[in-house]
């Protein structure tokens, strides 16, 4: 699989690499023995960069990736993150203290004395104006807790603001055919300040598979059921955002340009990796049937500009009402 630099981290990561929120939770019940597999598959395909969460099963995807990993000769990219734990209508919150509590849990966590990639879990936006929060983590980069940090985002504008600290060295956003704003003008600035892209809900919570029906119906603890309308957390973190009526509907519509070598999967994280300025993009699977399907989607060929056009089309006449000016 081709890799790309990681903005100016210095780590060369896979196209496509591994989202962990399915092992940890909020996906319906994943055994422990399914979940490890599921990182081993990845890594046996290929996959060299695995994101996670301290939030995750409260810790649990991360104490599984640190089993797996404690094998022989793996030596991945683990991007965890942290701040989600704390009140988010609170931005004070996000300060030394917590973020170093979070930093050394995850330390824990994961087996290692420093975090390869510390990312801030989609906190509020007030703290992207609150400069000692990026002061306390360079702090704890130069004591030797973390290699390197970034951001997570949920909206582009945090995304924009972030890349103003020298300190930040990757973003991760939400981008997919039904989540297109980042393409406007957000991938060209990371591309400018050498900052790495790190693509999440690449399949829009598995709408993007082409295999969920406006009927269909999810466990209790799976949040495609709970957080529908935003209620634990936002809700473009499901389904990107997008009504599941409207999204199945600009799912049929995007199949008459799907090539026939790909699966619909596939044509949506080539649409993505063919944004150079996207460093990895992270599906989420337990499948390792589907993982490495996804792994695929490396070796395609980039899609015409006449689909990408379709695309277009298609977000602009059924999803973009939705999502566009909102993230």
């Amino acid at each position: 699989m081709d890799t790309r630099p990681l903005g100016s981290t210095g780590f060369d990561v896979t196209e496509v690499g591994l989202g962990t929120w399915e092992i940890g939770g909020e996906w319906g019940e994943v055994g422990e023995d399914e979940a490890k597999h599921a990182v081993r598959a990845a890594l046996d395909a290929g996959v060299n960069v695995l994101d996670t969460a301290d939030v995750y099963g409260d810790g649990r995807s991360e104490r599984l990736i640190s089993e797996v990993l404690s094998e022989p000769d793996e030596d991945p990219v683990v991007a965890t993150k942290a701040g989600r734990r704390l009140d988010p209508h609170d931005a004070d919150r996000y300060n030394r203290e917590n973020l170093e509590q979070f930093v050394d849990r995850s330390r824990e966590n994961l087996g290692v004395d420093s975090l390869d990639l510390l990312q801030l879990h989609c906190p509020p936006t007030d703290v992207y104006y609150q400069p000692e929060t990026f002061d306390a983590l360079a702090d704890l980069k130069a004591a030797g807790k973390l290699d390197h940090y970034g951001v997570s985002v949920e909206r582009v504008e945090e995304g924009m603001k972030a890349m103003e600290y020298p300190g930040v060295e990757t973003v991760q956003i939400i981008f997919n055919p039904f989540r297109q704003r980042p393409a406007e003008a957000f991938l060209d600035a990371a591309y400018r300040n050498d900052v790495g892209v790190i693509v999440r809900v690449p399949l829009a919570s598995g709408l993007l598979t082409g295999n969920i029906d406006a009927d269909a119906e999810f466990p209790e603890n799976d949040h495609r059921n709970f957080n529908r309308d935003g209620d634990a957390f936002d809700v473009g973190e499901t389904f990107a955002g997008v009504p599941l009526d409207d999204g199945v509907r600009a799912v049929e519509a995007l199949r008459e340009h799907v090539p026939d070598h790909l699966t619909m999967a596939q044509f949506a994280l080539r649409w993505i990796l063919d944004f150079d300025a996207v460093s990895t993009v992270i599906p989420g699977s337990t499948t390792p049937e589907h993982i490495e399907s996804n792994v695929a989607a490396s070796n395609a060929a980039p899609l015409t500009h006449q689909t990408h056009g379709a695309v277009r089309d298609v977000y602009e006449l059924t999803v973009e009402e939705h999502v566009h000016q909102r993230w």
